[in-house]
This record gives C-alpha cells, structure tokens and sequence, in this order.
C-alpha cells in the first residue's frame, strides 16, 4: 500500500476521467491520496473532492508562491473558514519560488507568512514549496520551527547541504519522479539514503515530472497517482531498500505526518 501525499487532481488535465484515474491509482496499491491546494480556488475545490472520496483523498489548503500576488484579506479569511475542515490536513501548498517569479518576490514572503501564520494557528502541518529562494526560506520558516505542528518539504530537489538545512528544522522530506529523472535529478540517487527513515515520504506531484524511467513509455506526458510505483521502486534500489519495507514505511509516515486514518478495508 502507497499514500501519495502530493497530486493536484483538480487540474484541468484530470477533468475528463479521474474516476479511472483513481482506479488506477487504488490498482497499483495506492490507497490514499493527498490532494493539493494551491489557490483559493483551488483549495476549495480540493475540499470539494476530498470531500466526495471521504476516507480515500485528503485536501491541503494554500496559495502556492506563483499566485502569491493574488493574496489578500479576503484571500487569507477563506484559508481560514477552510482549514478546520475535516478533510483539510495541511496548509500550503506554501512557500518560494524565485525561478519563475510568477508573483513578486514581496508578495510570495508576506503570503507564505501568513500561511505559517494559520498552521499556527490551526496546528496544522505545512506543504512547502521553495525553488532558488533557499537563504529566503530558510530565515522565513526557522521561526516558526516549534511552533507549526509539522512540515514537509515538498517535492525535494536540493543538494546535500539545503538537505541539511531542512533536516535540521526537522522538516520531513517528499521525494517525487524528480529522482527518476537522469538530467535533473541523479543526485538524489546519492541523497535519499541520507533521508532519516521516519522523515521520508513520496509522491507524484501529478500531473507533472512524469517519472523518466516508465517503462514501457506513456503515450501521454501526463503523471498521475499510479505512477507512485515507479518513484518507489526507483528510490528503493537508489537506497538499497526493500520496496514493499519502503512502502510501509512512506506510508505510515504520512499516515502520521497527516493524521490520517487507517484504510477501510
């Protein structure tokens, strides 16, 4: 059994079949699933699945960075109402991202603040995000270490020393299909088995960083939550694990991280 803590199943890609989508997924062992929120719409409407596969999907609520300059009061108020819902089981997805400065870079520190602001508050745990902003986000969330409940560094594509860093905060670490990827992502073959266990999870990120190494190959560019497996086995033999150890593993961790419930058998 899989839980993958990270798919933006409300993308419009999944519009047309994400009931075969989830069947897919629950026959490759992928049990339960965390689905992100990365505006406020967005978040609404993973509430709104969630809420329509109680028990199976689970909704994070957040402004990712690329929408920080839409975050205002009103924006801040919804995030609010949202996070006491009992399918909402992290705030974020939240953070940096000065590669593509799709919002100022301002208005993504004041909006992950406030966003770490409502984890306190709600002692919910934190999806992060951060891309070429490090220094930023490292002085933005050392602060709050102690205070949010928990936080996992979300699709993890550092080096050995940002890995550092995050372990030292005692952030746990989300290991995505970037580690199947030769060209961007061959050192994490190195770094994953650094990753103290109990801090490790996986996950997809769909419907994107299709795993490089399906094979055979998809026809379509399209990720989604059945394609865990492969992050799986490529982070099990990158670590010299066992693959099904490495699923109990990931699993119970993110079982714990998110308090979420047992599968219904």
């Amino acid at each position: 059994m899989l839980i993958d803590i990270g798919a933006n199943l409300t993308h419009d890609s999944f519009a047309d079949d994400l009931d075969a989508v989830l069947q897919r997924a629950r026959d490759a062992g992928v049990a339960q699933l965390v689905v992100t929120g990365a505006s406020e719409q967005g978040s609404r409407d993973a509430v709104a699945l969630a809420e329509r596969h109680s028990g199976t999907l689970f909704a994070t609520c957040g402004v990712h960075p690329h929408h920080a300059q839409e975050y205002n009061d009103t924006v801040h108020t919804a995030l609010n109402d949202l996070a006491p819902h009992p399918s909402v089981v992290a705030l974020g997805e939240c953070g940096l991202d000065y590669f593509r400065d799709y919002s100022p870079r301002n208005a993504q520190r004041v909006a992950f603040k406030r966003q770490l602001d409502l984890a306190v508050e709600h002692q919910l745990p934190v999806f992060l995000h951060q891309r070429d902003a490090h220094d930023d986000f490292v002085s933005i969330l050392q602060p709050y270490i102690g205070r949010i409940r928990n936080a996992v560094a979300h699709c993890f594509t550092g080096d050995e020393a940002m890995l550092k860093d995050y372990l030292d905060m005692g952030l746990s670490i989300g290991i995505t299909g970037w580690i199947c990827d030769e060209r961007r992502g061959a050192h994490l073959l190195d770094l994953i088995a650094t990753i103290p266990p109990k801090r490790l999870m996986l996950e997809t990120d769909a419907p994107y960083l299709l795993p490089r190494t399906l094979r055979p190959k998809p026809a379509s560019r399209r990720n989604e939550p059945a394609y865990l497996q492969e992050v799986l086995r490529v982070a099990a033999a990158a670590g010299n694990m066992d693959a099904d150890w490495l699923a109990a593993l990931t699993s119970a961790n993110a079982r714990r991280f998110f308090d979420l419930p047992e599968v219904s058998k």
